[in-house]
């Protein structure tokens, strides 16, 4: 991880945001803004990226005391990051957003796109077709994610979900299912129908796009 006086200036996340507008941001550089600085033994990218971390895996109500548990957060960097994500929640409240179509999730998840590794997501709705929750269910490698039924129906179920939307992002940029999507599909597919869950699509995006299996006719029966 380089160290910001490693990166030349007009790439440095604070510069960039003033020259280029907060939106040209990462997740990794947004965090690091917010913290200011590292430690004596963490340069602020590090300590942003272990934050990251915990965020990604749905944790994203996490209090300050167990933000202090990251390495290289102290009470100040723990105030600041808790302090933030409920700022965000009261002024975004993805909770309770109607879902019309499958596509209009993408808001809420196309943050993920530009990650360099495959994030499984899943979205809780309600029997109004509203959101109840948006997690990360599993990170796997460049081209590749392991998820199981269970990992993905565990919270849908605490949450009382009647349906869910599922995806997750392919780091190459190609918007084509690949035959173990195909097969995922079809097993949170029999899963859900097991629960009385739905599974209503499942998507895949990237930079370039999305690819709906609703929308493409390719949901299993």
């Amino acid at each position: 991880m380089k160290k910001i006086s490693d990166i030349p200036k007009f790439e440095r996340p604070r510069e960039k945001l003033f020259e280029r507008g907060v939106r040209s941001l990462s997740d990794l550089e947004l965090l690091a803004v917010l913290i200011g600085s590292g430690t004596k033994d963490c340069n602020v990218m590090t300590v942003a990226s272990r934050i990251l971390k915990v965020l990604d895996k749905g944790c994203d109500r996490v209090s300050a005391k167990e933000l202090q548990e990251i390495e290289g957060v102290g009470p100040a960097k723990a105030s600041v990051i808790a302090a933030a994500l409920e700022f965000a929640r009261r002024r975004i409240r993805p909770e309770g957003i109607k879902i019309s179509s499958p596509s209009d999730i993408l808001p809420l998840i196309s943050y993920m796109s530009n990650r360099k590794q495959e994030h499984f997501i899943c979205v809780s709705l309600s029997g109004a077709s509203e959101v109840i929750a948006t997690r990360v269910v599993s990170v796997g490698l460049v081209n590749k994610v392991q998820v199981h039924p269970r990992e993905v129906f565990a919270d849908p179920i605490t949450d009382r979900a009647t349906a869910v939307i599922v995806a997750h992002n392919h780091p190459s940029g190609s918007l084509s299912p690949s035959e173990e999507d195909i097969e995922v599909t079809k097993l949170l597919k029999e899963a859900g129908d097991t629960l009385g869950i739905t599974l209503t699509d499942h998507i895949i995006f990237s930079r370039k796009g999305y690819f709906s299996f609703l929308e493409n006719g390719q949901m299993p029966n």
